[in-house]
């Protein structure tokens, strides 16, 4: 019997989520299609984790977790065993993911549906 790995998706939103500032390409219907292929989502961004929460609950999605950028690794610790993912649009967010044992992915470097590693 094989068993399904965890995903967790974390976001950065200024520059990476369409309700940024600035706005970045991932449009949150992304986000929604995530959760229901049962990913754990949120953010972890600089803006703090009140502005986090408050901008997922304007858009009627129910994070899994907010976090600060530099606590990934806290993160990862309070999970356990998953496949962890990092889309970000900086190299500190490239550092930090990169820091915690996460795969990063540059906002504006996704691949396609279906590419060999990605997520859909």
């Amino acid at each position: 019997m094989r068993t399904v790995q965890t995903v967790l998706v974390s976001f950065d939103i200024d520059g990476t989520l369409e309700s940024g500032d600035p706005p970045g390409p991932v449009a949150m219907a992304l986000v929604r299609r995530a959760k229901t292929l049962g990913y754990l989502v949120g953010s972890c961004s600089d803006r703090t984790l009140r502005e986090q929460a408050q901008m997922w609950a304007q858009h009627a999605i129910v994070a899994d977790f907010v976090s600060l950028k530099h606590e990934l690794n806290a993160l990862r610790r309070r999970i356990g065993e998953a496949r962890f993912i990092h889309i970000g649009d900086s190299t500190v967010d490239e550092h930090y993911a990169r820091l915690a044992g996460f795969e990063f992915w540059n906002v504006h470097q996704l691949p396609l549906e279906g590419a060999d590693g990605w997520i859909f």
